[in-house]
């Protein structure tokens, strides 16, 4: 695929829901032998980096996520305590749900304590919120790390780290492949959860609207650096399925999005000679 030498990244973008996309591409990947040396993730990205880096390289670990994904459902994942979004919508708090459930399924499906423990190298992108900027964590407290990375701006409570205020990466980059290039990947595999479709009606909610919004922000950054980085690195830009109908607040719908990206995936991989460098579908 051109470039031999140097490391390889896997870099895995912020999606909520849609983040079960990358599973599938996943499972393509290992079944090709395709594995990182290292793995850069924001938000959704951020979960599904910390579960494969902690882990062997393998199609049995793509699986196991894959079963984590389907047995998600947005209860589990953003608990509503009604106390909590009468605080959030009166001022009186900066987040409509806790954090304790998205903690709860990070402690449970990870193996270390801190990122620089991790057998495969994470780094996770996050926001500072008072400067706007986005910080990279490849040291400390992993799970920390994690939902900092995750922590949807007004959905989620921000993290203290160091003294910042630390919210969703997606905000100040969802695709992180500026990252893996500052890093030193020759390769970089992107794994983009892709933007939802036209919409029919309006999403549900106020936690539907507000990932909906963000989800089509951030795709034009996707665009551009991909056209930006296409010299520095060799990247390989996986196709989500599409179309894409399913809204990032759906988690009932992860088996569909696992299975629809592995058949797009093991097509592109396997015919990725013909596909222009840096195209995104």
């Amino acid at each position: 695929m051109g470039r031999d030498l140097g490391p390889t990244a896997f870099v895995l973008s912020g999606g909520a829901s849609l983040g079960a996309i990358q599973v599938g591409m996943l499972q393509a990947l290992y079944e090709r032998g395709i594995e990182p040396d290292f793995v850069v993730g924001a938000s959704a990205g951020a979960l599904n980096g910390a579960y494969i880096a902690a882990r062997s390289q393998t199609v049995e670990t793509a699986a196991e996520l894959a079963e984590v994904w389907i047995g998600l459902r947005r209860g589990k994942v953003f608990p509503m305590n009604p106390l909590t979004g009468l605080f959030g919508f009166a001022g009186l708090r900066r987040n409509l749900v806790p954090d304790s459930g998205l903690r709860s399924l990070i402690e449970r499906h990870l193996r270390v304590e801190r990122l620089e423990d991790l057998p495969i190298p994470l780094h996770v992108v996050t926001t500072d919120v008072l400067t706007g900027a986005e910080l990279r964590l490849s040291q400390g407290p992993l799970v920390d790390a994690v939902l900092a990375s995750a922590a949807i701006p007004g959905v989620l409570p921000s993290i203290e780290w160091d003294g910042r205020a630390l919210i969703d990466g997606g905000v100040a980059n969802n695709t992180p492949i500026s990252h893996a290039v500052e890093l030193g990947a020759a390769q970089i595999y992107v794994l983009p959860t892709g933007q939802t479709c036209e919409l029919d009606a309006p999403p549900r909610g106020a936690l539907g609207m507000a990932l909906h919004a963000i989800n089509v922000l951030v795709h034009r950054r996707l665009v551009d650096d991909t056209m930006r980085y296409r010299d520095a690195a060799e990247l390989i830009v996986l196709p989500p399925p599409c179309p894409v109908r399913v809204q990032p607040m759906d988690f009932g719908q992860a088996k569909l999005l696992i299975d629809e990206a592995f058949e797009e995936s093991r097509y592109f991989l396997d015919h990725a000679r013909e596909q222009p460098v840096g195209a995104v579908a």
